[in-house]
């Protein structure tokens, strides 16, 4: 069975990255954290930040960057920022309104994607977009997610996450039937929890059928990555996402 790595989607513990990047990346491969996603770069270099995570045996599981970062010129700095980081998963974590205002929309912009696609792949580096509620949400009795994911080549990463998307209106049974519906392109995936009763929940206190999802993930989402992200904190941030990995490891056995 393939073994998927863990990693922490860095949003997660923001505040103690800008107060102490160092000492909280330090923490996280403490916690068995095996890489981390980046939102943002706290004023560092790729250069710099590349050294702190070989220091400390981490590796890079993607970065959630603005589309506006891969159009044009921008491209090629994003590239080679990306290229010495030592990430190859671009992905793209909202739209701007104009390019999902519509079905229309959603397939000019899968059009864009599709060439971004193109162009990357010879750095050996994958574009992808990440789902909050909106693309759940019916358009014209059409689900927008479908309609881009259906309009995209197959090397554009779908880099699902469940809490998002059952916050959205998903069930349970239909975060496992994404993974189904399309197999070999969930590369990395957000293991976000979500429960109608607690708005704090961990991983695995929740609805969400994790052994059935991880099982999907395994054998038909081509994953290789499992990032965890928790946006609301019973306990504070390091805390929360050090319990999160714990219980993912206890799923796993």
């Amino acid at each position: 069975m393939v073994e998927i790595k863990i990693a922490l989607q860095l949003w997660s513990v923001r505040e103690d990255c800008a107060r102490d990047l160092e000492g909280t990346l330090k923490a996280i491969a403490e916690m068995g954290y095996e890489g981390v996603e980046f939102a943002g770069y706290y004023g560092r270099t790729a250069e710099n930040l590349r050294k702190i995570l070989d220091d400390l045996g981490l590796k890079v599981a993607g970065t959630h960057i603005s589309i506006n970062t891969l159009l044009g010129e921008k491209l090629k700095e994003t590239i080679e920022f990306n290229r010495v980081l030592g990430n190859k998963y671009l992905i793209v974590p909202s739209l701007p309104e104009e390019m999902r205002r519509s079905k229309a929309a959603w397939l000019k912009t899968a059009e864009i994607m599709n060439e971004i696609s193109d162009r990357v792949r010879s750095e050996g580096m994958f574009v992808g977009y990440h789902n909050h509620m909106i693309e759940f949400q019916p358009m014209n009795g059409e689900i927008p997610w479908y309609i881009f994911f259906d309009a995209t080549k197959p090397d554009v990463v779908m880099q699902l996450d469940t809490g998002n998307a059952m916050r959205g209106g998903v069930s349970p049974d239909d975060v496992l039937n994404i993974i189904r519906r399309y197999p070999g392109r969930a590369k990395t995936v957000h293991l976000k929890e979500y429960s109608s009763k607690n708005e704090k929940a961990l991983l695995g206190e929740g609805e969400m059928k994790w052994k059935e999802f991880i099982d999907l993930c395994r054998e038909v989402g081509g994953t290789e990555w499992f990032i965890i992200e928790q946006e609301s904190y019973a306990y504070p941030p390091l805390e929360c996402v050090r319990r999160c990995i714990n219980n993912l490891r206890a799923i796993i056995k």
